[in-house]
């Protein structure tokens, strides 16, 4: 292998004879002058005397021909191999033609293709058209993982690729993006695998209801996370204890629901007492209205006096104490659109319960994964972040200075769907809290995991500050320009992330200044949503084919005139209600089936057992 045509310090072709190039594999070019550099093959492409030479465009000029003859390359009769090669790092100069190009040794290369060491790192798959490297790599490396692909698993064969978290706290937050069906999603769950194996406190917001770890993959390398995280529904297992919201939080909580107004605002600001329930503060806003109803003091003034008995005096002596106080800060109107709003969340399910158990499972270094609609996380995270966030904050705050609060440790924020939690060119209650984090959480040990389709609909500011990120699949150009934007993949690379299989992605990590193709490892767990809908359709019809056959079994063959007596009789015996109608379809459909059979040669059409 030796280098052809004009140079340059960054780029340079190479041309062999002999050994076919692949892209993102890993050559040194040994030149006489700077000694041996490190570089990696971004485009190539094989040459024949079908194909030849000078049809090559803009990948081979007339220097890489001159430079081919000079060398003793038939270039009219042989098979002629040329690779566009990037060096890792800049020349000082141009490489010479005619230097040498050889497959480095693992020991050349291993501060730069794994220079992160198996337990201070992620383990997420293998680097690709690395296997030629792996000859005389360490023996650590060897065997620790598989691959998922072409529907079986197969061993190692590549360089591991062992991503640094650690390095997080100078290169924060992660982005991954990716189209539907890229694997974007299983390279999520690789990543929480690896994060629930070093016991990081990790917060995962599951709108899909798929971050569940219970059951082990085919994997010879699977394992159980039963005791290492934890689900929780809103609304069943987790939520918000009324009494802990400040006004700014509680505010901040119904503008979920719907924009509230400057009024709307002050009048939560005005009724809203210190340690409040919901029943409480609903009961006061109640009043309130039923006293505004009545439309003036003196109305008010009536009911107490003309009220049936005792109690109903009270209660209205109590609205109008609360009329007098509120009624000329607070319109009707608005103390309506309060109200609206508060059940709203109440019915959810929101102010059910408490973050209590969130917090002590953080504290025990477990994996929390959060789940509802992608309303109801909207609403429920802005008040957990923002009160995690605080924590952790205070407890870093007074480390400085000296003090003596409660350690509470450092976590991940994790989120599929995440413009819709921080979108480009609109407010949502979430985004908020996550732009002050992307900008502010590395100082405070508290980073983000944003997983999204649509990158070009992620906030700016926030994807501006992830800076490292996982590139699957991509097909639209918008977001595919939003990559090349804000990632250091070449051209050549961005032309081909519409065609990378399912699991293949780069990543662009700013610590190693470089991106790495890379084939997520096979996940030690099973999504709940892998079985096929098609496969589940079939199932559950078969399923009920056999029942409805358990059934009916004794009456065949069945005449087509006794379908009244038969629906009796299932009513009757199994309560199952089937008009006549209903049971000549679903016969038919198992004839259809090849369960059943007609027999039309009496009287009456009747239904036998496929295999009379």
């Amino acid at each position: 292998m030796k280098v052809v045509g004009l140079t340059t310090a960054q780029e340079l072709f190479i041309g062999s004879r002999d050994r076919n190039f692949r892209m993102n594999e890993i050559l040194i070019i040994e030149d006489q002058e700077q000694g041996n550099l490190i570089g990696e093959v971004v485009e190539a492409k094989t040459f024949n005397r079908f194909i030849p030479l000078d049809i090559g465009g803009d990948f081979v000029d007339s220097s890489v021909l001159e430079s081919l003859k000079v060398m003793g390359y038939d270039i009219d009769q042989e098979t002629i191999y040329i690779a566009k090669v990037r060096l890792l790092k800049e020349a000082q100069y141009p490489i010479l033609t005619g230097s040498s190009v050889r497959v480095p040794k693992f020991h050349e290369v291993k501060k730069i293709i794994a220079p992160t060491k198996l337990d201070q790192g992620l383990l997420l798959g293998s680097i690709r058209n690395s296997d030629d490297l792996t000859k005389d790599m360490d023996d650590d490396l060897k065997n620790i993982l598989d691959i998922y692909e072409d529907d079986s698993y197969i061993e190692q064969k590549d360089i591991p690729y062992i991503f640094d978290y650690k390095a997080m706290h100078e290169y924060p937050h992660i982005g991954i993006f990716g189209g539907s069906g890229s694997g974007k999603s299983f390279g999520l769950r690789v990543i929480l695998e690896e994060l629930m194996q070093k016991n990081i406190p990790t917060i995962v917001l599951d709108p899909h209801y798929e971050m569940d770890f219970s059951e082990k993959s085919e994997s010879k390398f699977a394992k159980t996370y039963a005791d290492k995280y934890v689900c929780m529904q809103i609304g069943l297992d987790t939520g918000i204890k009324f009494q802990d919201l400040n006004i700014s939080e509680l505010i901040s909580l119904l503008n979920t629901s719907s924009h509230l107004t400057e009024s709307m605002e002050n009048v939560v600001g005005t009724i809203l007492k210190r340690n409040d329930t919901y029943g409480t503060f609903l009961k006061r806003i109640d009043d309130l209205l039923d006293a505004q109803d009545q439309g003036s003091l003196e109305n008010i003034e009536n009911k107490i006096a003309y009220a049936e008995n005792q109690t109903e005096e009270k209660e209205w002596e109590e609205k109008k104490r609360i009329y007098e106080k509120y009624d000329k800060s607070c319109p009707q109107a608005s103390v309506r659109g309060v109200r609206w709003r508060l059940v709203k969340l109440a019915n959810e399910g929101v102010f059910n319960h408490d973050i209590n158990s969130i917090i002590d499972n953080i504290k025990s270094g477990k994996l929390i994964v959060v789940r509802g609609s992608t309303r109801l996380i909207q609403v429920f995270s802005t008040f957990l972040l923002e009160k995690l966030y605080k924590l952790r904050r205070q407890y870093r705050e007074s480390v400085f200075i000296g003090g003596k609060e409660d350690f509470f440790p450092p976590f991940i924020i994790v989120t599929d769907e995440a413009h819709n939690f921080a979108p480009k060119g609109f407010e949502t209650p979430s985004k908020s809290i996550i732009k002050e984090i992307a900008q502010e959480g590395r100082k405070y040990g508290v980073f983000l995991i944003l997983a999204t389709q649509r990158p070009t609909l992620l906030d700016e500011t926030t994807t501006a500050q992830l800076n490292t990120k996982f590139i699957f699949r991509t097909v639209r150009a918008s977001d595919i320009d939003t990559i090349k934007e804000e990632t250091d993949i070449s051209i050549d690379e961005s032309k081909r992330l519409p065609y990378l299989t399912t699991g293949d992605v780069f990543i662009s990590s700013a610590k190693l200044g470089r991106s790495s193709y890379v084939r997520i490892r096979a996940a030690h767990t099973r999504s709940p949503h892998k079985e096929n809908p098609f496969d589940e359709l079939s199932q559950t019809r078969n399923r009920s084919y056999d029942e409805f056959l358990s059934c009916i079994k004794e009456y065949l063959p069945l005449d087509e005139g006794n379908l009244m007596e038969l629906s009796s009789e299932l009513r009757t015996k199994y309560s199952m209600s089937y008009s006549v109608d209903q049971l000549q379809i679903k016969l038919d459909e198992m004839v259809i089936a090849g369960i059943l059979k007609i027999d039309d040669s009496g009287i009456w059409e009747q239904y036998k057992l496929n295999d009379e």
